[in-house]
């Protein structure tokens, strides 16, 4: 696959994707979308299976990237603080890249995805889990298992964007800023 065909097909498959999920999303309408013959398609990918375990790992890729080189996460800088950034990452993530935002909402767990592609979203939460638990020992978080912590940062923070979407409120930084907070003030534990 030459390189501008292939950004053209995944670009394409993103967008189909995002809008009207994996089993939405045909060959011939990814195809016509990348400007391709159906039949073309397969001289560059051997099937959907394979278009969308590429495009997860491209936007799972794109997420790590941003959450990783705004988030400090040294056990020197303060758990509140590496939520902050945590927070203004994911919120920069979906402003910037909302396709690949909305996509990987919608196949965070497609039965469809390859044991590549699940290893990439652990190697994501991986970190994420490592200060989860170092928080949970301070007693800086609830005492309840890191993956609840995670659920309830994640599930408001999609809330959030899925309202803003709906067109209940504009995502500006105060919206975002009260919606932070708030969801501090749930997985916070006890100890400052």
């Amino acid at each position: 696959m030459t390189p501008g065909r292939k950004e053209q097909i995944l670009d394409a498959a993103l967008t189909l994707f995002a809008e009207r999920g994996f089993h939405g999303a045909s060959i011939p309408e990814l195809a016509a979308t990348a400007g391709i013959a159906p039949a073309s398609l397969y001289r560059h990918v051997e099937s959907k299976e394979q278009l969308v375990n590429e495009v997860y790992r491209r936007a799972k890729a794109l997420l790590a990237s941003a959450l990783f080189s705004a988030v400090p996460v040294d056990a020197s800088t303060p758990l509140r603080e590496q939520f902050h950034h945590l927070w203004w990452a994911l919120v920069g993530f979906a402003r910037r890249e909302p396709r690949a935002f909305a996509f990987l909402e919608l196949h965070h767990h497609g039965d469809y995805l390859d044991a590549e592609s699940r290893a990439v979203e652990l190697r994501v939460l991986a970190p994420i889990a490592q200060v989860v638990e170092r928080g949970r020992a301070a007693g800086v978080l609830k005492a309840q298992p890191a993956p609840a912590l995670i659920v309830t940062v994640w599930g408001a923070f999609v809330g959030m964007v899925r309202a803003a979407r709906a067109g209940y409120f504009t995502l500006d930084d105060d919206m975002c800023r009260a919606v932070e907070h708030t969801t501090w003030d749930a997985i916070r534990g006890s100890s400052p």
